[in-house]
């Protein structure tokens, strides 16, 4: 009964002052929206990059330059090692001919990077990733063509082009362009095949294959005038199950041919996916708690105007101890003041941040992801701000002396 009746006043309080409630709580619902909306955001990441990871299979081995991870003696990735990537080189054609030695490995797919604008002979393009890479890219990459047929080995020196969907659509703006030629650095193409839609990633712009135009490598090499921009090699075993043997025999080659040193990368599919996890939850992470300061701010604010309240309602504090009402109840009426502010505030800031993300969906490329545990912990952190910074104002309320307090009619 008595937290009812202090639930009550609190509340009547409360609405006696819409207005100045409203704007006490405006800054918990900001701290919310973007504390929700920042972690939906990361986890929508997340669950992308484990999308376009997932779907390149799970015997995908993958080898770039520069050392980016640590592993222990037994060969498990810790983590990032960003430092890595200062002085990487790019990885070369006896990395790939050594790789094909490989008896374990039945796919060795380099990757070659040209730099270039497309041409037509009434646009140009220069927002597609051009890619040398030798007949075998649909398998590797697990990913079927939805029109045409990709180039064989016996295309090698055939200016022949396969292309991602985006290509299509933005460069030849049609979604069948088969036949159709284009120029790139002096050489012409013609299109041979259309991939179907890749899962895009937001973290992985260059693997971005929907906006990518496939080549034959040794044309790739010939329109850059000799020069290679490997910059990663994927690879299939023979077998699923020998993908971890393939992913060591893979370091051990790349370690040999470079007298021992490591300044390579390769990644199973599992491992790609852990360190995509624990790098997103870290951004994340740090984002949240930089938004979350302005949690702080709105807590603060509950407690300024729970001070003044406390200073404008000594006349009533005063008239509810002479009737007998005790420092508990006052600590609790005050404390529930500061509650309902700051968990309605949560609540709005919610339901605001629903709507946020909905629009992200929208117009955006961004796909937020809100699960149960995000909003229970938003709601939660609210509310247990509010009540932090309320103690303050109902201590002081509760501790008021009577006499002084009645003096203030």
């Amino acid at each position: 009964m008595l937290w009812r009746n202090n639930a009550k006043l609190a509340l009547a309080s409360l609405k006696s002052a819409k207005w100045r409630s409203f704007l006490t709580m405006l800054g918990i619902i900001i701290g919310v929206v973007s504390v929700v909306t920042t972690v939906s955001i990361g986890e929508g990441v997340k669950q992308q990059v484990n999308k376009q990871i997932s779907q390149l299979g799970p015997d995908l081995i993958t080898v770039r330059p520069g050392k980016v991870v640590n592993r222990d003696a037994n060969g498990s990735v810790t983590g990032y090692n960003v430092l890595g990537l200062i002085g990487a080189g790019n990885l070369n054609e006896t990395d790939w001919q050594g790789l094909q030695k490989i008896q374990n490995a039945r796919l060795v797919v380099p990757m070659n990077l040209v730099p270039g604008v497309l041409k037509s002979s009434d646009r140009t393009y220069d927002e597609a990733v051009v890619i040398g890479a030798p007949a075998g890219v649909p398998e590797v990459l697990n990913q079927e063509l939805a029109y045409g047929t990709f180039y064989e080995n016996s295309d090698a020196n055939k200016g022949t082009a396969v292309i991602g969907k985006r290509v299509a659509e933005k460069f030849f703006q049609e979604n069948v362009p088969i036949g159709k030629s284009f120029e790139f650095r002096g050489r012409n193409f013609m299109v041979r095949g259309v991939f179907d839609e890749f899962p895009a990633s937001p973290l992985t712009p260059t693997a971005d294959y929907n906006n990518a135009i496939f080549i034959p490598y040794d044309i790739s090499k010939e329109v850059a005038g000799g020069q290679t921009h490997i910059y990663q090699i994927l690879l299939k075993p023979t077998s699923p199950d020998m993908a971890a043997q393939l992913s060591n025999d893979v370091r051990g080659s790349l370690k040999a041919s470079r007298g021992g040193q490591e300044d390579f990368t390769v990644l199973r599919q599992d491992e790609n996916i852990s360190l995509a996890d624990s790098l997103l939850t870290l951004l994340t992470t740090m984002i949240a708690a930089v938004a979350a300061v302005s949690l702080i701010v709105g807590g603060i604010g509950i407690m300024n105007v729970m001070l003044v309240s406390v200073t404008e309602r000594t006349h009533e504090i005063g008239i509810r101890k002479a009737v007998g009402a005790t420092n508990q109840q006052i600590l609790s009426q005050f404390l529930l003041e500061a509650a309902v502010l700051s968990s309605v505030g949560g609540v709005v800031g919610v339901l605001m941040a629903v709507i946020v993300n909905y629009l992200l969906r929208i117009f955006t490329d961004i796909q937020p992801v809100i699960t149960l545990q995000i909003v229970l912990v938003a709601t939660a952190v609210s509310l247990v701000v509010g009540i932090m910074f309320g103690i303050t104002p109902a201590l002081r309320a509760a501790r008021k002396d009577p006499i002084e307090a009645l003096r203030s009619i």
